[in-house]
C-alpha cells in the first residue's frame, strides 16, 4: 500500500511539474487558484485554460488548483458582491425572494444580475491581484523544497 502511495505522489509530482521550473508552476497554480475563485460560476475552467495556453503553461496544473478552489469561489460570492457595491457605492444588494423571481421582468432580472456580477468582479480583481503575487512567492519557495521540482528547476 505504501508503495502504491508513493508511487502515486511521484507521479503526480511529474505530471504536475512537466520539466517546469519551481516558479514558474507556482505561478500556474497560483493563477489557476485566482481565477478558480471568480465569482462567476462557470467562467473559471474556460479562463484557466485560455491562460495555460496563452501562457505556455501547464495546462493540468492549472485546472488542478482552479478546481481546488472551487467551494471557495461559492464560499466567496456575496462577500464579493458586497464588497464590490461597497467599492463603487451602490445601495445594497437587494435579495429577490424564490417566489418573486416568475413574476420579475426578465430584462430587469437580467440587469440586476449584471449589476451584481460586475461588482463581484471588480472586488475580485482588487484581491486577486495580490493575491497572486503573494502566493507565487510562498509557492515557489515550497516547490523548491520539492526533489523532483528542484531537479526540473536544474535542466532549465
Amino acid at each position: 500500500m505504501r508503495r502504491v502511495a508513493a508511487a502515486a505522489k511521484r507521479n503526480a509530482v511529474q505530471w504536475l511539474s512537466q520539466g517546469i521550473s519551481p516558479r514558474r508552476l507556482a505561478l500556474t497554480l497560483a493563477l489557476g487558484f485566482a481565477v478558480g475563485c471568480i465569482p462567476v460560476v462557470g467562467i473559471p475552467t474556460v479562463l484557466c485554460a485560455a491562460l495555460a495556453v496563452a501562457l505556455r503553461l501547464n495546462l493540468p496544473a492549472i485546472q488542478a488548483a482552479n478546481y481546488a478552489a472551487m467551494p471557495l469561489q461559492l464560499a466567496l460570492i456575496v462577500p464579493f458582491v458586497r464588497i464590490g457595491g461597497w467599492i463603487v457605492s451602490a445601495e445594497p444588494a437587494r435579495i429577490l425572494a424564490p417566489r418573486a423571481l416568475p413574476y420579475f421582468p426578465a430584462l430587469s432580472l437580467a440587469a440586476h444580475m449584471s449589476g451584481l456580477a460586475g461588482q463581484a468582479l471588480l472586488a475580485w480583481l482588487l484581491a486577486a491581484v495580490p493575491a497572486v503575487l503573494l502566493m507565487t512567492i510562498a509557492l515557489t519557495k515550497m516547490l523548491r523544497r520539492i526533489p523532483a521540482v528542484r531537479a526540473s528547476e536544474a535542466g532549465d
